[in-house]
Formats: C-alpha cells, sequence, structure tokens
C-alpha cells in the first residue's frame, strides 16, 4: 500500500474543532477523518459526509430473511415434506409468522452488523494507523492529506492559527492492513517527520 504524508492537527476542545474544520475545508484542504474521543453531534454534517445508506442495506437483508423463510417453509411443508398437523392446510401462513418475523431480524441484524464492519474496516488482525496516543483520551485528532501541491510549512502553521495544540507530520499507510500490533509494531510508534 503507497505511503502518504499527513500533516496532524490536535485539538483539546470541540468548540475550537468545528471552526478550525470550517476553515480547513474552505481553504481546500481535505480532510481524512476527525478522531475523537467521544461521539460528536454534527461532526459528519462539518466534514460534508453524506448520510448513510446503512438503513437501506439493512431493508435489503430484511426483505431477504423474510423471503427466505417464506420460501423455505412453504416448500419444506407443501412439496418436501407435507405433514398434516391438526387438520391445517399445508400452506398455512399465520402459523408462520414468528419463523419470519425472526428470520427477518437475524437477516437484518448480521447482515448490518457485517456490512458496518466492512465499511469501517474492522476486523480481528485488521490494521489501521493511529495518527496520535491520546485520540482516544482525550484529543480531537484531524489528519489532512498532503498533495504535491501542498506546503507542509503553510498548512502546519494554518492549524496553529485555527486553534491546534499540536501540529506534527506523518508519513503513514493511508488504508488498512493485514497484521498483528503485539508482533509487527506497537501500535502507537507513529513515524513524525522532521520540520
Amino acid at each position: 500500500m503507497a505511503k502518504k504524508t499527513f500533516v496532524v492537527g490536535c485539538f483539546d476542545d470541540e468548540e475550537v474543532l468545528f471552526p478550525a474544520i470550517k476553515k480547513v475545508r474552505t481553504a481546500g484542504y481535505k480532510i481524512q477523518d476527525v478522531y475523537t474521543p467521544f461521539p460528536v453531534h454534527g461532526l459528519d454534517h462539518a466534514l460534508g459526509m453524506r448520510e448513510t445508506s446503512l438503513h437501506t442495506a439493512g431493508f435489503i437483508y430484511g426483505i431477504t430473511g423474510t423471503t427466505t423463510a417464506l420460501s423455505c417453509i412453504s416448500w419444506i411443508l407443501t412439496s418436501d415434506w407435507p405433514l398434516n398437523i391438526g387438520g391445517k392446510p399445508h400452506f398455512a401462513l399465520p402459523a408462520w409468522i414468528p419463523i419470519m418475523f425472526e428470520l427477518t431480524v437475524l437477516f437484518s441484524a448480521v447482515g448490518m452488523v457485517l456490512t458496518f464492519c466492512y465499511l469501517c474496516q474492522l476486523a480481528p488482525f485488521v490494521k489501521k494507523h493511529h495518527f496520535h496516543a491520546r485520540a482516544t483520551d482525550d484529543l480531537f485528532v484531524m489528519p489532512i492529506e498532503c498533495t504535491s501541491k501542498t506546503n507542509i510549512d503553510d498548512l502546519q502553521a494554518f492549524l496553529k492559527n485555527a486553534g491546534a495544540v499540536e501540529v506534527n507530520v506523518q508519513v503513514a499507510e493511508d488504508g488498512w492492513w493485514l497484521g498483528r500490533y503485539d508482533k509487527d509494531e506497537m501500535p502507537f510508534e507513529n513515524k513524525i517527520v522532521a520540520a
């Protein structure tokens, strides 16, 4: 995977973070993400992210579960193994509703969890670069991807003026890769480039 250069700005207050995001986006820089120690309401809108399609995927998974339950039960009880249970007809739809409901919920829940893990790149033995050790403690970390046209010194000064308490330059892989932190490297050994 290709290495990229990031200028990482760390903020200690969300009231400083939101105006800084607006300034960075207005200046035309590409914010890769913002890592926060707790969920911040409105951060996705400030970053210009579109609404998630996870609820649509959940609906599709649910319909798949309903269709699977209906087709399997009807095939088993009408064609493969028809049984006369208490004089009920072979196609007894009201009796199948609990099983259809349960398979709808099961397919929807499992499908959405797997889709969420795939989209967020979460799995055992999947590693991502950590931009700062305190991103899950008390700092709001904003990595900005540098291009060939980016003046790193100007960007560092820009982030300092926007309210960053700490700014550094890091070279990291952009995506995720398979590996283990305890075998490959320690999780917070960032490769910081001297400015």
